[in-house]
């Protein structure tokens, strides 16, 4: 049993050459520096993904523009297309009906004089029938207005009866395939007798003289 020096306290034993810090318990360091680098990473990363992706929208509304275009670019290609064709066969239609038009004025024409008989009648019949479907129509009335664009006047004359041109005779039949005329409706025209207006004015107004002094 030791005995105790009264006013002295025991401390523990320190190895030898150590110094008065290794005697001190150490802290344990600070996380605020070792979270503080990847929280940066994270924040580079989040930028470089922001900026790709506003290229990869960038690059869409560019493609997405193309592809509208393209589109619109065909469809007007399709209805030319369609229209180109329309036309063709129009044309190609218009070039065989015209062949065909002195035989149809050939059955008109025996149709008028009574020959339309027998089996160059049912021969006739069976042609207008396929002209029609072709979509050949027949046009000139008597008694319309004259109309340069689908009329051809071969006979002038005058008429106290008419006060515009006037087509008073189909000489031969006009044909038109929709609204292509593929030849003109020959007619013979009347046109107002000169000074004919000039009398009935003057007579419609010595009318609503005479009415008036009547009235009075």
């Amino acid at each position: 049993m030791t005995e105790e020096t009264p006013g002295f306290e025991e401390k523990p034993d320190v190895p030898s050459g150590a110094t008065p810090d290794d005697a001190e318990p150490k802290t344990a360091a600070s996380p605020e520096g070792e979270g503080a680098a990847p929280a940066g990473d994270a924040n580079a990363q989040i930028a470089g993904l922001t900026a790709q992706l506003d290229q990869v929208r960038k690059a869409l509304e560019e493609r997405t523009t193309d592809l509208q275009r393209l589109q619109a670019e065909f469809q007007n290609y399709r209805r030319r297309v369609e229209r180109d064709r329309i036309t063709v066969k129009e044309i190609a239609i218009a070039n065989l009906l015209t062949e065909l038009l002195p035989v149809l004025d050939d059955i008109g024409r025996a149709r008028d004089h009574g020959e339309f008989v027998g089996g160059f009648k049912s021969v006739g019949e069976s042609l207008e029938t396929v002209a029609a479907k072709m979509g050949l129509q027949q046009f000139g009335k008597e008694g319309e207005p004259f109309d340069p664009t689908i009329h051809e006047a071969l006979m002038h004359s005058y008429a106290p009866d008419v006060t515009e041109t006037t087509c008073v005779a189909i000489l031969q039949p006009g044909y038109r395939i929709g609204e292509r005329t593929i030849r003109p409706a020959r007619v013979a025209v009347a046109e107002p007798q000169p000074g004919a207006q000039t009398v009935k004015a003057e007579d419609a107004e010595t009318e609503e003289k005479d009415n008036s002094s009547e009235e009075g």
